[in-house]
């Protein structure tokens, strides 16, 4: 199902987590403590969607897994950090890939030069490589993250994603997405091309608590885009063990047996997930 930007304001009105000015930091000033009374309902109505799309979303990615596919997860700038909660760490599952932009350099063979422009995700044409080098397959499922869900690279790669014919999870800031305009070609953005989206709660600029003289700090989608994507990843697994399947899921390669546990579970999507740096 593919979400039009009528769907997404509804979404926004009936998911997001930060879109009333009376949140606790309002006259809180900036402190730890005013950080906590902000990030606590945000965490609470983020949480809510545990019961939806969350839901949907383990399902898309348990027939992926089923049909021997791979999760293949990409964010850009800060939005890669919850690429990383999804592929390649502990309590994670093992049939997961991370995609970066440095991809191009680090596999494709591009001078290093090409990660220099600090506008690189903005550039629509990049997705089509980074997709060739992912060495994707047909049962592979994507995850998207993007507090924004407007620049070239994030908007072109789900537009290739979707006519390859992949379901698509998106986890985006819905109050942030309504607020800004496309910056890729079609006009459309992130949200417009999932199957399921699920908003991260941030605010409107993503941070929280604002300053006497204008602007605000502390950031939240970090923190929230973990959150969606561990609830997804417990369901999964949920769903897994119910049916009597062990879930392949990473051990820390920081205690006794990690390593060679991990290494035997990798071996099965040889030439599919990559662990870089």
């Amino acid at each position: 199902m593919i979400h039009s930007q009528e769907a997404t304001t509804t979404m926004v009105e009936t998911f997001s987590a930060a879109g009333n000015d009376e949140t606790p930091a309002a006259n809180g000033g900036v402190s730890a403590q005013a950080y906590l009374a902000a990030l606590g309902p945000i965490m609470a109505k983020v949480s809510e969607q545990a019961d939806g799309p969350v839901q949907q979303a383990a399902d898309l990615i348990v027939t992926s897994l089923r049909a021997g596919g791979v999760i293949q997860a990409f964010g850009s700038g800060h939005s890669e950090a919850l690429t990383m909660e999804i592929a390649g760490r502990a309590g994670g599952l093992v049939p997961s890939n991370r995609i970066a932009l440095r991809d191009v350099v680090l596999v494709g063979g591009e001078s290093p030069d090409v990660l220099s422009s600090k506008h690189l995700e903005r550039d629509p044409s990049i997705a089509h490589r980074l997709y060739d080098l992912a060495n994707v397959s047909a049962a592979d499922i994507f995850v998207i993250a993007s507090n924004s869900g407007v620049n070239g690279s994030i908007v072109e790669l789900a537009k290739i994603v979707k006519e390859h014919g992949h379901q698509l999870i998106v986890i985006t800031s819905f109050t942030q997405t309504a607020g800004v305009d496309s910056r890729h070609p079609s006009g459309t953005k992130l949200v417009d091309h999932a199957d399921v989206a699920l908003d991260n709660g941030a605010p409107y600029g993503d941070a929280v608590l604002p300053l006497p003289g204008g602007g605000t700090v502390c950031a939240v989608s970090s923190i929230t885009g973990a959150l969606v994507a561990q609830l997804i990843g417990a369901e999964v697994v949920r769903r897994l063990t119910e049916a009597g399947e062990t879930p392949p899921v990473y051990l820390s390669a920081n205690v006794p047996g990690g390593d060679e546990h991990n290494s035997t579970l990798e071996a099965r999507y040889a030439g599919r997930i990559r662990r870089t740096a």
